[in-house]
């Protein structure tokens, strides 16, 4: 299958839905009116905002607080994102400017790997031993020289278009973008930074959780897909972050997780299943220095506040699917 053509479309009335919002991607002096078609193009398959959950959301507040992060929120310097998925029908979701958009560094290379499985499973793409290879390296160690040859392999427009496409909707105007990778992994290769914030890797801490969830429930592409991106990043080998600070904490923990480093920008966005069966997503985004000590902490503090228990009267969410096995 080829999107091309309809997936452009969608994106553009998304753009068009954003900017009639908010007054257009600066603010001001751009406005288009709504389109009767958005209604379609716009319906969410994962609607986390829709399953955010008030006390979470103020425990993460303290939690942030007693960290010393207080002024960094203020600031707008730090996103993080919680969502609780022990029970995938009822997620519990929390989030701090889940919709800033941040330069991610290398984090958006999720975005490559899943145009790989998504080129592959629509007939255009072969995953033989050096593409797993590839990817292995990609996610494992972060490598910009396999990062860059993927995505001359599938292309950087097919890897926009499968951000845009309405199943997943992990670059979303109309929550002020999310995952982008738009320029190879060098000092070159630049195709086209983000619509709404001219970056050329990007992330939003609620996108990121979104292909965490989807992930999760066997989504992405397909259960089989969705299976094999986890054993790729089952293993990450940098150890740090989000990584370093469950090992102090839960090193019973399986850690689905991909970060990235760049000057003063540091991103971890990860899938973590306890031994004790809870399971969660958490993302962190940030653009101070400090950050590098930051995340180990957060990501202690995220641990603590979700639980495998919940109350015996929670209504499931209306609109949360089924979890899919994988």
């Amino acid at each position: 299958m080829r999107w091309g053509s309809g997936v452009v479309a969608a994106l553009g009335l998304l753009l068009a839905a954003a900017a009639h919002a908010d007054g257009g991607p600066g603010g001001g002096g751009f406005s288009i009116p709504p389109d009767p078609r958005i209604a379609t193009v716009a319906r969410d398959a994962a609607p986390l905002w829709d399953w955010r959950d008030a006390d979470l959301e103020r425990e993460l507040q303290r939690s942030m607080k007693n960290l010393g992060l207080a002024r960094a929120l203020d600031r707008r310097t730090l996103s993080v994102a919680l969502v609780d998925v022990t029970e995938p029908t009822r997620p519990r979701v929390a989030a701090i400017h889940g919709d800033h958009m941040f330069y991610a560094a290398s984090l958006p290379k999720i975005a490559v790997m899943l145009a790989v499985f998504q080129k592959a499973h629509d007939g255009e793409l072969s995953i033989s031993g050096s593409v797993w290879e590839a990817m292995k390296a990609m996610i494992r160690r972060s490598s910009n020289r396999a990062s860059t040859e993927l995505m001359h392999l599938v292309g950087k427009s097919y890897i926009a278009e499968v951000l845009a496409d309405p199943r997943y909707r992990l670059y979303d105007p109309i929550h002020n973008g999310g995952l982008w990778a738009g320029k190879d992994y060098a000092s070159a290769g630049l195709w086209r930074r983000d619509p709404l914030h001219d970056k050329s890797h990007g992330a939003t801490t609620m996108q990121v959780a979104r292909f965490f969830y989807l992930l999760h429930t066997g989504r992405l592409v397909s259960p089989a897909a969705s299976a094999q991106m986890k054993v790729l990043l089952a293993d990450s080998e940098i150890d740090h972050k989000f990584v370093k600070g469950l090992k102090t904490t839960r090193p019973d923990a399986v850690v689905y997780r991909k970060a990235g480093t760049w000057q003063n920008w540091h991103a971890d966005g990860a899938l973590i299943e306890r031994g004790d069966g809870t399971t969660y997503i958490a993302v962190a985004l940030t653009s101070d220095s400090r950050g590098r000590w930051w995340l180990p902490r957060i990501i202690v503090a995220m641990d603590r506040l979700v639980s495998r228990r919940r109350p015996a009267s929670a209504a499931a969410s209306p609109d949360a699917p089924e979890a899919t096995a994988n």
